[in-house]
């Protein structure tokens, strides 16, 4: 039984990853329909794990799952993604306000090592354990913030714009920056500066969006910021 629902979850995750790998490539354009029979039919399994895999994908923002018709590959209009980077700023930056007054030595050692792992792989370009890496900071401070309800409210926002995010990542020279922009956030944490911490969250999560409707990193972002990529 157990090796039994290893596999399936094995199968699941490789479901996640093809159908995440092949959106954000392009190679399944915006507003298409993803196959169900023909991803049972090359896995050679039920639809099962495939309509599991569909359903953690439109709670990430990647379908939409239509009765009668299947999931179609969700679209995203310029004013979704600046409403979810404006959401996100705010309730991320007063988190951190929140974070910068709680905030152990031991928590800003591991803030600091986590971001020290994010140069590495931004370094060799690997996005996918960037993205989970990079997530992990995040979590850290909003559970510092010691706000359940808060923490409960800025999952749900970002987990519906999974999508969104790995997106604006994944832009060339984007990873760079994030890691000098946590390099900010962190001395603003262990100066106990509420007001530059959230500033700084804020304006992370703005750079965010920003980025992707620019479709890259800028000459001018790169001049504000004071980094050479």
């Amino acid at each position: 039984m157990k090796k039994t629902l290893e596999k399936h979850l094995t199968l699941r995750e490789k479901i996640l990853e093809h159908i995440r790998d092949a959106i954000i490539s392009g190679t399944i354009k915006a507003g298409s329909r993803v196959s169900e029979p023909e991803l049972a039919e090359r896995y050679g399994i039920s639809r099962t794990p495939i309509r599991e895999a569909f359903r953690q994908l439109e709670s990430e923002g990647y379908l939409t799952v239509i009765p009668r018709r299947g999931a179609v590959v969700r679209e995203f209009s310029q004013k979704d993604v600046e409403d979810f980077y404006a959401i996100k700023s705010i309730l991320e930056g007063y988190a951190a306000r929140q974070a910068c007054k709680k905030l152990t030595d031991k928590e800003l050692d591991r803030l600091q090592a986590n971001n020290a792992r994010l140069s590495e792989l931004a370094e060799h370009d690997d996005i996918k354990a960037f993205f989970k890496v990079h997530n992990d900071f995040h979590e850290m401070f909003i559970r510092a913030a010691d706000n359940e309800k808060l923490r409960e409210l800025i999952t749900s926002v970002v987990t519906r714009f999974q999508r969104l995010r790995f997106m604006s990542l994944s832009l060339p020279g984007r990873m760079k920056i994030v890691v000098q922009e946590h390099a900010k956030i962190i001395e603003a944490f262990r100066n106990k500066d509420a007001e530059t911490a959230e500033m700084l969250v804020c304006k992370n999560a703005e750079y965010g969006g920003r980025v992707l409707l620019d479709g890259g990193v800028t000459a001018s972002q790169r001049a504000e910021l004071q980094i050479d990529i």
